[in-house]
């Protein structure tokens, strides 16, 4: 069982009482051991008395760390006197479960070693000591050259009790190798790949064998990057329930920092009984990126990868990646050359698009058209195949919807209103980019007979005042993307309650499309609804069951404000 370790630093004396009332509600959240930081407060001439009653009163066992400056810590003294320190903690009457000491410094001095290695219980201790020694090593900058070598002398040293190697993350590749580290250690292993990157490495730690997974207290900054709280770990990720045969699934994406895909379908998976756990994976977005990422993660068979979200911009990198492994595509993913969901079964990898179906589903509600037809037109069902259809197809020839943006979620959008029967017109700002939608998409045969009509669209035809919706694909608006205050309707577009004006941008809910389109009369759809279609579709392809009723749209809406 791998324990979570909630780390509350403590600077100065007037903050030990806050401290112990932060470590009581971290251990009722679940965290397991509390790792005191006390960096600064044991400088204080009062310090060591400070320190002892934060192990005396601690609710559970824990941790004693003061860490120096040359690995992120806030000790600023000399490491005798940080050692003299450690040395009378770890011997107290009521010791620590462990203290902390950096493989460096017991490495750097033989005197060092040797009053370290008197607080702590080894083979060759005389005393009767509780406290273990946790021989660690940090890298706030990247990957070591010599982690291996590092962690090898850590395992070899018989006074360590836990070993500890932890570094900048630079890709999540760098989590593979942690996983891998974490499998063979010989003895207690933590291994952290620190930053946005390496947060697979916090919460699968107890698939592979980590002894411990450092968090952040709540309402903390946290003492490494990319810590995660107690709750999240547990009821987000639900970190209690991963094993070694928990199936791996996630979102790929950049950035993906907004995404709420790990919360909805953790939450699904805990729901139904499904033994599979959704961690963020953030790619760069050059293919070099993706196609290396996921290549890496696909070879990696202890991973159990088993299915990925996929978001901006990679939709149209998954289709690629996919043709070139020699696996399948869905209708609308090999029709429009972008897809958002990989399937992975007995090795052979199938992409999938949900945006589509999910995208029609959400426009047909706000335009009166049988929902459940048009997703299913959406996703290259034969008409015949579902009683409404020739009356949703009829209802859709008649309307014109603009489909603004060119990247992968447009070639979606695009091909579903296209193969439900609309008239799509493409805008964006690099015209060849439309062009280009037009050219793979228009005049392509329907299931059902007939032929798509999608076309590209100059900047002076958007406000014509002939179009019944319009769709924003683009991540304008987007909390955290490029331009998170900007509109991709232009200020000229005449809008009324005929017109339909949806957003696929879902953080925040009302974006400035959103605001703006109600404020000027039109019917507004933003991103949650669509958002929540295509999760639970992506989904039941991952749990071969359905989302269970009602519960995506209740997590959205708490997540995301009004």
């Amino acid at each position: 069982m791998t324990l979570i370790v909630s780390a509350i630093p403590v600077e100065a004396p007037g903050e030990v009482d806050e401290a112990l009332h932060m470590a009581a509600d971290e251990v009722a959240a679940g965290a397991r051991l509390i790792e005191w930081r006390v960096d600064a407060l044991a400088e204080d001439p009062s310090g060591l008395a400070c320190i002892l009653r934060l192990v005396r009163q601690s609710p559970v066992p824990c941790i004693v760390t003061i860490r120096g400056a040359a690995e992120g810590g806030g000790w600023r003294g000399e490491d005798t006197d940080r050692v003299s320190m450690l040395e009378a903690i770890g011997t107290a009457t009521e010791g620590p479960r462990y203290i902390d000491f950096e493989q460096d410094c017991l490495q750097r001095s033989a005197n060092l070693r040797q009053k370290v290695l008197l607080a702590v219980d080894h083979e060759r201790q005389v005393r009767d000591l509780k406290t273990g020694l946790i021989e660690s090593f940090h890298d706030f900058q990247t990957r070591p050259t010599d982690l291996v070598r590092r962690l090898s002398r850590m395992w070899e040293d018989p006074a360590c009790a836990v070993a500890k190697v932890a570094w900048r993350a630079r890709s999540v590749r760098d989590c593979l190798e942690a996983f891998e580290l974490m499998r063979q250690a010989p003895k207690p292993t933590v291994v952290i790949c620190m930053g946005g990157p390496g947060i697979a490495s916090r919460v699968l730690s107890p698939k592979f064998g980590g002894f411990m997974c450092y968090a952040k207290a709540q309402g903390d900054m946290g003492t490494a990057p990319g810590q995660l709280t107690v709750p999240q770990l547990r009821q987000q990720y639900g970190f209690d329930r991963i094993g070694a045969a928990t199936r791996v699934f996630g979102v790929v994406g950049w950035p993906i920092e907004h995404s709420l895909s790990p919360r909805l379908h953790n939450a699904g998976f805990a729901s139904v009984g499904f033994d599979g756990c959704y961690v963020p994976w953030p790619v760069p977005p050059e293919w070099e990126h993706f196609k290396a990422s996921l290549s890496a993660m696909l070879d990696f068979k202890p991973l159990d990868l088993a299915g990925l979200s996929v978001t901006l911009p990679h939709k149209e990198h998954l289709v690629r990646f996919v043709r070139e492994a020699g696996g399948t595509l869905d209708e609308v993913a090999a029709r429009c050359g972008a897809a958002n969901t990989l399937l992975v079964r007995q090795g052979s990898l199938h992409a999938a698009n949900t945006d589509a179906p999910a995208a029609v589903g959400a426009l047909a509600e706000a335009l009166s058209i049988p929902a459940s037809a048009s997703e299913a037109l959406a996703s290259g069902m034969e008409p015949s195949a579902v009683p409404a259809g020739p009356e949703a197809r009829e209802a859709w020839k008649g309307l014109r919807v603009a489909v603004l943006g060119a990247g992968g979620a447009a070639r979606a959008i695009a091909t579903g209103l296209a193969l439900a029967g609309g008239r799509v017109v493409v805008f964006n700002r690099t015209q060849s980019r439309a062009e280009a939608i037009e050219r793979d998409l228009h005049r392509q045969p329907l299931p059902g007979g007939g032929q798509t009509h999608v076309v590209s669209g100059r900047a002076s035809e958007i406000a014509c005042g002939c179009f019944h919706a319009f769709v924003n694909a683009t991540s304008l608006g987007m909390e955290g993307g490029p331009d998170a205050a900007a509109s991709p309707l232009p200020d000229d577009v005449s809008l009324d309650d005929r017109v339909v004006v949806m957003d696929t941008v879902y953080r925040p809910r009302r974006t400035p499309l959103v605001r703006e389109a109600a404020s000027r009369g039109a019917r507004v759809v933003d991103g949650t609804a669509m958002f929540v279609r295509q999760a639970q579709m992506q989904f039941s392809l991952f749990a071969g069951r359905a989302a269970p009723p009602g519960l995506f749209r209740s997590l959205v809406d708490e997540a995301v404000a009004p």
